[in-house]
């Protein structure tokens, strides 16, 4: 019986994120523009019931947050997941510390380059895979203000080249 679908082979850069059973929750967009992003980790997080719902209901909010490493845990503060409006008798408090699930390696060689002269943990984005809640975590160092220009002219390049190409088909 022949196979449906394009002839494209499933190579290692074939899945899409909807393929691999990624869903997008949450951007933080205020994370990439002010840091610049050195390593990447990606960390379970520990909800309630009520937070989950809420979330995939798009009620979180990542401004202002940042990740903690206390006595070898990492802690997510100042998250803001909303209160789910079907709750019943269980809720939950919306701004508080949120548990991140990492492998003791990780969390060691983290731990150690936090220590170090202005870098620290920043969550940039929340998503689900294959129905666990995941936290990209960024090991980041602060840009300076001529750093954050920079960055803005390329992306506005960018988009004008976008537009240029866009024009032409």
């Amino acid at each position: 019986m022949a196979k449906k679908g394009g002839g494209k082979g499933k190579g290692k850069g074939a899945e899409s994120p909807a393929a691999e059973g990624i869903k997008p929750v949450c951007r933080n967009k205020k994370a990439q523009h002010k840091f610049l992003v050195l390593d990447r980790l990606e960390c379970g997080l520990v909800l309630l019931g009520t937070e989950v719902k809420s979330m995939r209901e798009g009620g979180l909010n990542l401004d202002e947050s940042y990740v903690r490493v206390d006595e070898g845990e990492l802690w997510l503060v100042g998250a803001h997941i909303a209160q789910y409006d079907r709750r019943g008798y269980a809720e939950h408090k919306p701004d508080r510390r949120r548990k991140l699930l990492a492998h003791r390696r990780e969390l060691t060689r983290l731990g150690r380059k936090v220590r170090e002269k202005g870098l620290t943990l920043a969550p940039l984005r929340v998503y689900f895979k294959k129905g666990r809640a995941k936290v990209e975590v960024g090991l980041c160092r602060g840009r300076k203000l001529y750093d954050k220009r920079e960055s803005m002219k390329q992306k506005d390049a960018r988009r004008e080249m976008g537009r240029a190409m866009s024009r032409r088909r």
